[in-house]
């Protein structure tokens, strides 16, 4: 199922068009490389060597026409010649970008909210910088479009690297990315986006924000003016204020919360503790509030990236490697988010990759000739063969369309 929905997405075809072709005939094509990475992420593995086990399912590669795989050792080298000289990231970077458009384009929403987020990946490896964490690793960026779950763009970083740097040219290649007729109409973000080329760049895109505020000396100083507090939910009180920044040409408001502290400082006489949000959207301070706490669903998307997609580990020791890895990780991510979104009933689009290999994938079969025909016999309920035949019956419907 999974390679289908890759076919009917045209995967496959566009890595082959925008990787750098092998040097001789006889080398590996792109998506010979790309495509058993894939199957490996959606079955769970998390280290190259275990492409063994793709290698090993005889069954499968007979089904998608595999006769050969790339070695674990030569997909490192296909890794580290595809980072070297950022042609291979950049391919990968226009196959997610057809994934994203492909699903966008049988949705009817025309804005989406654009989610950013940075993680840290706990690495020993050779180029790995040390975090914020105080631990050795690298710091992707990551924006989510928060109502597909997709990953729309990703930036693999040193650990060194704050969250917030190059914030301005991160959402114009977010900006870039989105397909004709769809725009970024919503951003959200932490305090590592709160500054003044990124509210600017807002306004000038017409985009509404919600940012959580750096509280430095001059927010504390106009949180501490506010007046006309609202008791909202339980000890919580709610209040705003307009602000601005050096740099910012328009003025924004400042939603407050604020709740009593469970235990006074001895050197700070304020008794409470303070949440402040940035932003140019006109809805009443709660429901500010309300909408900028669903980026919480962030967490949960990057959890899936991470733990689901195995890339809570990187395998090569230099970063443009890693780089490679990470992305094809994250069109892992995407394709399966496809499969939820196009194929699978909606309620399965809440389900992680865990409790659909569990539930879908981990069946046990056998492919069998006969009649001149290649037989695939499932160990299952009819239920759950009804479902996987509705899947691929969607992926034919897809490809055709694209047809």
């Amino acid at each position: 199922m999974v390679y289908e929905m890759a076919q009917a997405l045209g995967i496959p075809q566009a890595v082959d068009r925008e990787l750098p072709l092998p040097g001789s005939g006889r080398g590996y094509k792109p998506s010979q490389f790309v495509m058993p990475m894939v199957l490996m992420f959606h079955g769970g593995g998390r280290k190259l060597e275990d492409l063994r086990e793709v290698e090993a399912e005889v069954s499968l590669r007979e089904l998608l026409g595999m006769k050969s795989l790339p070695a674990s050792c030569t997909m490192g080298d296909w890794l580290r010649r595809m980072g070297q000289d950022g042609r291979g990231l950049w391919g990968l970077g226009r196959v997610n970008d057809g994934v994203v458009g492909r699903v966008l384009g049988q949705d009817s929403r025309q804005e989406y909210t654009l989610d950013t987020d940075a993680t840290v990946i706990e690495s020993e490896k050779e180029d790995a910088q040390w975090t914020y964490k105080k631990e050795k690793g690298y710091q992707p960026l990551l924006g989510f479009l928060f109502e597909k779950g997709l990953v729309l763009h990703d930036e693999f970083r040193d650990g060194n690297v704050p969250a917030g740097a190059g914030a301005v040219p991160f959402l114009e290649a977010c900006w870039k990315r989105m397909p004709k007729g769809k725009r970024i109409g919503y951003l959200r973000s932490d305090s590592a986006f709160y500054q003044a080329g990124v509210f600017n760049w807002c306004e000038a895109k017409r985009v509404l924000f919600t940012v959580t505020a750096d509280q430095d000396k001059a927010v504390k100083e106009v949180i501490k003016a506010i007046r006309g507090w609202r008791l909202w939910k339980g000890d919580r009180e709610i209040g705003e204020t307009v602000h601005t920044m050096n740099g910012t040409q328009e003025a924004f408001r400042l939603v407050v919360q604020r709740w009593p502290k469970r235990q006074l400082e001895l050197f700070d006489p304020d008794p409470y503790e303070y949440r402040a949000i940035a932003t140019n959207r006109e809805e009443s301070s709660e429901e500010v509030v309300d909408l900028h706490n669903q980026r919480g669903e962030v967490e949960n998307y990057i959890k899936e990236v991470k733990a689901g997609f195995g890339m809570e580990w990187m395998p090569c020791g230099e970063t443009h490697a890693n780089a490679v890895y990470f992305r094809l990780g994250v069109l892992a991510y995407n394709l399966f988010q496809a499969l939820k979104v196009l194929g699978l009933p909606s309620e399965w689009r809440s389900h992680t990759i865990e409790t659909v290999r569990w539930r879908l994938y981990q069946i046990a079969c056998r492919v069998v000739h006969h009649s001149r025909r290649v037989v695939l016999k499932m160990a299952a309920a009819l239920e759950k063969v009804a479902l996987i035949r509705q899947v691929r019956r969607r992926c034919a419907e897809l490809a055709y369309s694209t047809s």
